[in-house]
């Protein structure tokens, strides 16, 4: 089976993803009970935030070991594994 770059990190990812899924469902709860606006926001933004950083943790793998692997190798490999991380950076700096 072939390991990702986060695969050490695996276990701290899940839990940050956990985590982030119970502000999820305290945003839910937050609208479900009228919460004042920008309780809400607040919290979206804090949700948003958790979720950036553990993009950006994942892109940080991705480049140490995916990008740095395939660019060792060289060939075409190299320039797909290159292309691919630009745009995820792109997708990420669009969010």
């Amino acid at each position: 089976m072939h390991q990702h770059g986060y695969s050490e990190d695996k276990d701290l990812i899940l839990k940050r993803l956990a985590r982030i899924e119970g502000q999820v469902r305290g945003l839910t709860r937050q609208v479900e009970s009228d919460t004042y606006c920008i309780d809400v926001l607040t919290q979206i933004s804090a949700t948003t935030k958790a979720l950036q950083a553990v993009a950006l943790k994942l892109l940080d793998e991705h480049l140490a070991h995916c990008v740095v692997d395939a660019a060792v190798k060289g060939g075409p490999e190299a320039t797909a594994k290159l292309t691919e991380a630009s745009n995820a950076i792109a997708r990420l700096v669009r969010s």
